[in-house]
């Protein structure tokens, strides 16, 4: 039985991911500032920004899956949000290659992309945004996510250590789907994470498939639903809140993301099962 720790898994995504894990066999740890709502595995109260704690947190694992965060640079200052989620993924990886352990998941965001939180709005270059268009971030929280991609980045160079970075899109928790009505049809809501979304149980099995995956290297990959969270077809999103994206990358016939997960679904053999549509009347 592999030993996984999962940092933040008292969060909204991490309890998901916990579950997932355990019910597929590992022995899952999980590592937080504070404990879970509901016990799914062991905790280990810890403070990530401190190495030696870090070391001492995934002694014996196997695996890691980094999704302990400051979610958004509005819910701490600037400066605390970007040190804190650089230093935190530093030392989990300085920690995880430090240990001999091989294989690590980050969680990094479409906020990367610069569009979410830009001071200065604008929209994708082209769509479905891949993980090749450009980062632009103009917050310190896209900033802090596109620093740990390079840090896994060189983590990978220097040890060998496989790190797959999830760009994850808006997330969305079963008790969630309630809320969708209040924006299906309403274009102007949503649109500066393109109208994403992506089901924690999806994300979970992304995690297990990114541990499970060998030969990736260090590789960012887009995690979203294969629809957009509007009931207006893509195009017509896209005319109504960016009409000046002209190249369309694929065909555009009714609901696609605009957030590519083509990549994920190669690498991983990752497929998105949930859908809102299943969950919500239009």
């Amino acid at each position: 039985m592999a030993k996984v720790v999962v940092t933040g898994g008292s969060g909204k995504l991490g309890r998901w991911v916990v579950r997932h894990l355990a019910e597929q066999g590992y022995d899952v740890v999980n590592a937080d500032a504070v404990r879970p709502q509901e016990p799914l595995c062991p905790t280990l109260l810890v403070d990530l920004t401190r190495l030696g704690e870090v070391y001492g947190t995934l002694a014996g694992a196997d695996a890691v899956v980094h999704l302990a965060a400051i979610p958004a640079a509005h819910i701490r200052t600037n400066e605390v949000t970007f040190e804190n989620n650089v230093v935190s993924t530093y030392n989990v990886l300085e920690a995880a290659a430090g240990l001999g352990i091989r294989k690590a998941v980050i969680a990094s965001s479409e906020s990367s992309y610069g569009i979410v939180f830009a001071v200065n709005r604008f929209g994708p270059t082209y769509v479905p945004v891949d993980e090749d268009h450009p980062q632009l971030p103009q917050d310190s929280y896209g900033l802090s996510k596109v620093v740990n991609e390079q840090t896994a980045d060189m983590f990978h160079r220097r040890t060998g250590m496989q790190v797959v970075s999830l760009r994850i899109g808006n997330v969305i928790a079963p008790e969630d789907y309630e809320r969708f009505p209040s924006f299906l049809h309403d274009p102007a809501q949503r649109d500066r994470i393109l109208w994403s979304y992506v089901d924690t149980r999806d994300i979970a099995e992304a995690c297990r498939l990114a541990i499970e995956a060998d030969g990736l290297g260090s590789v960012a990959v887009n995690l979203a639903a294969d629809d957009t969270s509007s009931a207006i077809p893509s195009r017509e999103l896209l005319a109504a809140r960016f009409p000046e994206v002209r190249e369309f990358r694929r065909p555009l016939n009714g609901h696609e993301t605009l957030l590519s997960n083509e990549r994920a679904k190669r690498l991983l053999g990752w497929q998105p099962k949930h859908q809102w549509r299943d969950y919500v009347r239009e």
